[in-house]
């Protein structure tokens, strides 16, 4: 849950997973259109299989931290979720893990280097640069928010993460896409979302919801 001191354990993670199956297949439909405009049209389905996996996953056994948790998330996207979404997903969480295995609970400074470490294992796997139109575009200005937020607090890390990435996502409807099958589109790619940056703000609002629900409540699943 969250603290009082706004630190963050393994039961907010996994509502923090349990929150984002629930923003995410509320939106799949969404995801498909947008990356029907310029992709496979597959966002929404692959994200909804790998979550609902994840959430089947939970059901059989809470983690027991946050770097568990989000351990088992890579795990189950990198093995349910096809087309680019699981791997690039995928490393995001098992980079994400790995920033965080020493802390029992995250304040603001830790939820920045998680931040970064996702951010950072989507760009070597997928060899994306903000501007590219793709989820970099919401993860660098997230993890760079984090950053200028309460170190002590983690709670208001995520909150100026998640601001920023939705800010990064709706900044992607102009750019020409320079990454991935959108990048076939060349020009006719501008004019729309970019499916893996709404996706990830979505994600990352989550994050959110589930700290917020989190305090002052009970156990993992809390407020899913």
């Amino acid at each position: 849950m969250a603290g009082p001191d706004g630190r963050l354990d393994g039961a907010w993670a996994e509502r923090w997973l349990r929150e984002s199956a629930r923003v995410i297949a509320e939106h799949r439909e969404e995801l498909i259109d947008l990356d029907r405009a310029i992709g496979d049209g597959d966002h929404g389905e692959n994200m909804d299989r790998g979550f609902t996996a994840i959430v089947a996953k939970l059901d059989d056994e809470s983690p027991d931290s946050v770097a568990a948790a989000l351990k088992m998330a890579a795990m189950m996207l990198m093995s349910k979720v096809g087309g680019a979404a699981g791997p690039l997903y995928g490393t995001a969480y098992l980079r994400a893990s790995t920033a965080v295995a020493d802390s029992d609970a995250l304040d603001g400074q830790a939820v920045a280097a998680m931040l970064a470490a996702g951010r950072d294992g989507i760009v070597a796997r997928g060899k994306a640069q903000s501007g590219d139109k793709t989820m970099v575009d919401a993860w660098t200005p997230a993890a760079e928010a984090a950053v200028t937020a309460d170190p002590a607090d983690g709670v208001a890390a995520l909150v100026a993460a998640a601001d920023a990435a939705e800010t990064g996502a709706e900044a992607t409807k102009p750019l020409v896409a320079r990454k991935g099958r959108a990048s076939y589109l060349g020009e006719r790619s501008a004019g729309h979302l970019d499916p893996g940056a709404v996706s990830s703000a979505l994600i990352l609002r989550a994050a959110v919801t589930a700290a917020e629900s989190g305090s002052g409540a009970g156990g993992p699943g809390a407020g899913a």
